[in-house]
């Protein structure tokens, strides 16, 4: 993806936004360029809202209560974005998804001690998947989105009030267009990109559904040098080996959702900067062409770094463990795939390569999560943690791999991956102390 999705990190994490290039040229922190492209841009308002039609709407979007994001313009915005190159997905198409589906399945039963956890199909057409996975976003985004306005209106300080008061209303009043416009502006990005329902490293679909996008699938078998089957197959099994993980470790997709929410409680801006900002802009005359009813002024308010977050060490250690468990659940995907289609589709190699190189320079889970909390998921991590699963499968088995999704406890750390061959050797001693306590709590055999 070329263009920077929500925007809700802190700008300088990122050494190339941090200099003003990158994704997301000019400072713009908390994402207003989805929603005043144009006009803070410099463009006609007219044109604007000539080539965005819903903006007509207005004032019954201004009006949105349904908490910090308006999802009703997310959801029109990412629609609209598709355009004239959406296509709904055939009856054949939703045969070949069912059939590839149930393939891997019968595969995967044989490289893994996890059950199935498909209960149906779906081959998802790009609009469908923006409305099928609204739900899912909404649990994850809503918190965040609400924190970030907070922090925004409760950092300016009293002593300003005359000047900002009218646009700390406007901060409140329009965060959830603000966001609903940014959201959708994302997710109309992952609607063209994303293959599965678990193409961003969470489960999006309900639970229980199994999905591919087959006009996204078709796109990127173009890419390929593979026959089409082969890859929707193998597209199957990545998909296929996610429903098993969500749907038999019950407490992941909650602890992947704490980790951002951890990020969003956390989130706090520096009030002494902001009152050094303005009292400095003030006494320069920066503030003068402040206007609360213009987008560019309030653009340049947000671009300018004084509303920015601030990262807490608690926030470092939730982006850290989302990271980690991130990488655990795509190094697992990769090794059972790996072990399911090594000896049945000759161009797995290929395609799994061409899957890591995609998360590597910015695929949709790079993108999402960098965007969403500031996490970059390296592909380091990625490596170490299949190299774990991948070592504890010839080392200990199937079996013992996949008792470590058991409890939360039992994973791997952050610090584990830096030495991943020694948290599968510590897991061989373990094995055996467990045998020898087994061992000596058998009572002994009775003497004739």
């Amino acid at each position: 993806m070329s263009d920077v999705p929500f925007g809700f990190g802190p700008s300088d994490r990122d050494p190339e936004r941090r200099d003003g290039g990158g994704s997301n040229p000019g400072g713009d922190p908390f994402g207003l360029g989805a929603l005043f492209g144009g006009v803070a841009g410099g463009g006609n308002p007219e044109d604007v809202l000539g080539k965005m039609p819903l903006f007509a709407e207005l004032q019954k979007l201004m009006s949105w209560s349904g908490g910090p994001v308006n999802w009703d313009l997310a959801r029109q915005s990412a629609i609209s974005q598709l355009g004239v190159g959406h296509q709904p997905s055939s009856d054949g198409e939703r045969t070949a998804v069912a059939e590839a589906l149930r393939l891997a399945d019968l595969w995967l039963d044989q490289v893994t001690e996890l059950p199935s956890g498909i209960e149906r199909t779906a081959a998802w057409s790009r609009v469908e998947w923006v409305e099928q996975t609204q739900p899912a976003w909404g649990a994850l985004i809503d918190p965040l989105a609400e924190r970030v306005v907070a922090a925004m209106t409760s950092a300016l300080p009293q002593e300003a009030a005359m000047s900002f008061g009218p646009i700390a209303g406007i901060m409140g009043r329009m965060g959830g267009l603000m966001f609903g416009a940014q959201v959708g502006s994302a997710l109309g990005k992952l609607a063209d990109e994303v293959l599965t329902s678990t193409d961003v490293g969470l489960p999006l679909a309900p639970a229980g559904t199994a999905v591919l996008v087959p006009q996204n699938v078709a796109e990127f078998a173009a890419g390929v040098d593979r026959p089409a089957d082969e890859v929707r197959l193998f597209l199957a099994l990545r998909e296929a080996a996610a429903q098993r993980l969500f749907a038999h470790v019950p407490w992941l997709r909650q602890q992947l959702q704490d980790a951002v929410h951890a990020y969003a409680r956390g989130i706090t801006i520096d009030r002494d900067a902001i009152e050094r900002g303005i009292s400095e802009a003030m006494s320069g005359g920066g503030l003068e062409g402040l206007d609360p009813s213009d987008p560019e002024s309030i653009q340049r308010l947000l671009g300018s770094g004084l509303l920015e977050p601030e990262e807490t060490p608690e926030q470092a250690m939730a982006l850290r463990r989302l990271e980690t468990l991130l990488a655990l659940v795509e190094g697992w995907i990769d090794t059972v795939v790996a072990a399911a289609a090594k000896d049945r589709l000759p161009g797995h190699s290929a395609l799994a390569e061409t899957m890591r190189r995609r998360r590597a320079t910015g695929g949709p889970a790079e993108q999402t999560f960098a965007t969403l909390v500031g996490l970059q998921l390296r592909p380091r991590r990625l490596r170490d943690a299949a190299t774990v699963w991948a070592a504890m499968t010839q080392q200990h088995g199937a079996e013992d791999r996949d008792r470590l999704w058991n409890h939360p406890d039992l994973l791997p750390t952050s610090d584990d991956l830096d030495e991943p061959m020694d948290f599968v050797a510590r897991q061989g001693m373990d094995d055996e102390l467990r045998a020898l306590t087994a061992d000596d709590a058998e009572p002994d055999e009775p003497q004739d």
